[in-house]
């Protein structure tokens, strides 16, 4: 099955978003205070968000974050 998942940079604001589904979602905090997940009202992961993309990658600084969902 084929998806289409969407991202978007802005520069400016170092902020990386990634989507896998659009619809009404909670942004949800993460183990990590730089990402936000996306969630439906069931708990389905909807995507993503990173703030300090840059500053991560200039500093070589892997990130890692914790996006556990429930399934459905």
């Amino acid at each position: 099955m084929e998806k289409t998942v969407r991202v978007w940079f802005d520069a400016e604001a170092d902020f990386l978003e990634v989507s896998f589904s659009d619809g009404p979602a909670l942004t949800v905090d993460t183990d990590d205070e730089s990402v936000m997940k996306r969630v439906d009202a069931q708990g389905r992961l909807l995507g993503f968000s990173i703030l300090g993309v840059s500053k991560r990658a200039e500093k070589r600084n892997p990130l890692e974050a914790t996006l556990e969902t429930t399934t459905a």
